[in-house]
């Protein structure tokens, strides 16, 4: 058989390489002309990790990876420990260690491995025609291209879900800004091996370990929607929003080179859908499950959906729409679910109720780790990657 897949980001190439394993012909297009994705890094916790050990690339993600033996949380003005605890659980009682990434590489590694010569880039989809036997995309350029499915990885503005659904979707705003990026290790922000978190007001401001001697940085202020930035003002609202902040902040901000890594995004999700598919489209990653980071398994969720895939298309031979139709059956549940339970960890944590968020902060002052490692693990647990065997 022949595949479109429409995105070239983390779902859609790992979809593709498990997709040309079984022998079928595969081509990616995506409107990006070159590989610039959102986002410096990403966390790949050990159901993610698994799909990409299953894609062939484990050594590399490995590689790649930072190691992340620890979690604290520190209080945001005066720099005092909430809680700090070992993550070696998750390993033992999921199988695998997680890994934090940077995404360029990461992405990167899949369209190397997938084969760059099948990425189209530039290519802007328009249009979506199914006649029961072919689907046929339009293009911005009016270029077409025809195959026996379609599938959209098309990101957060989906065509291919407004496609699906027969009307356009709408997102809904989380309430916070995001900003990230990547700086040096600094070991007054927080050790090399912990994934450290100063929390204060609703605000966080973290990092996370990745290769070479670096920290993804990702911090959150809570503000409405649409307030205007220019890339020219660089970290001044950071500097605004963390003024008075612990040393460890300081330092972090001090860090923070705008001209190399900054990016800023405002956080938004979709209502969870129960229709992934219509005839011989189907959607995938943020395009069927647009997740807030906020559990950190929105690019997990979208591997996911790719080992759903193609064990669905290596298995089932009915047809086509019979064979999409129970590859959303085994995903929308599970994936829904994470949308909501990242929602009300958002709402938890961003004081939008002050008084959820200040419980949330007296409970860390005596949290073990127990507590969130078993969040941690219940996120990884029924994923569809364990066969079942999710937690020792």
């Amino acid at each position: 058989m022949r595949f479109i897949i429409i995105g070239a980001g983390i779902g859609g190439t790992s979809a593709g390489i498990a997709l040309k394993r079984l022998g079928h012909e595969v081509v990616v297009y995506d409107q990006i002309r070159e590989n610039k994705p959102v986002g410096a890094a990403l966390s790949l916790w050990s159901n993610g990790v698994k799909v990409l050990n299953w894609l062939g690339v484990g050594d590399e993600v490995a590689a790649m990876g930072g190691r992340m033996d620890r979690m604290a949380y520190y209080e945001g003005r005066t720099g005092e420990t909430m809680t700090r605890f070992s993550l070696e659980p998750v390993t033992s009682q999921t199988g695998q260690r997680p890994y934090p990434v940077p995404r360029a590489d990461l992405q990167s590694l899949l369209m190397d491995r997938f084969g760059r010569d099948d990425i189209r880039l530039g290519m802007r989809m328009t249009g979506i025609s199914d006649d029961g036997a072919k689907v046929t995309v339009t293009f911005e350029n009016g270029d077409t291209d025809t195959a026996d499915v379609l599938i959209g990885a098309d990101g957060a503005r989906s065509i291919t879900r407004d496609h699906v659904a027969g009307h356009p979707v709408e997102r809904t705003y989380s309430g916070y800004t995001n900003f990230n990026g990547l700086v040096p290790v600094d070991e007054r922000v927080g050790p090399a091996d912990q994934w450290t978190t100063y929390v204060a007001d609703g605000k966080r401001a973290a990092v996370m370990p990745v290769a070479g001697d670096r920290f993804y940085f990702f911090v959150d202020i809570p503000q409405p929607a649409g307030l205007p930035y220019d890339r020219s003002e660089g970290k001044a609202p950071l500097e605004e929003a963390f003024a008075g902040w612990a040393p460890g902040v300081r330092h972090l901000l001090d860090a923070i080179d705008p001209a190399v890594s900054l990016n800023r995004v405002e956080i938004w999700d979709v209502d969870p859908l129960d229709t992934w598919t219509r005839g011989r489209v189907a959607i995938l990653g943020d395009a069927a499950h647009n997740t807030a980071p906020d559990i950190g398994q929105g690019a997990c969720s979208a591997l996911e959906d790719a080992f759903v895939l193609g064990i669905m298309f290596a298995s089932n031979t009915v047809g086509i729409e019979d064979t999409l139709k129970r590859y959303e059956l085994a995903r929308v549940e599970r994936a829904g679910e994470l949308v909501l339970r990242a929602r009300k960890r958002g709402h938890e944590t961003h004081a939008f109720d002050p008084a959820v968020t200040e419980s949330w902060y007296e409970g860390l002052r005596t949290e073990t780790g127990e507590n969130i490692i078993r969040g941690i693990v219940g996120n990884i647990a029924g994923s569809p990657i364990n066969l079942g065997a999710d937690v020792l």
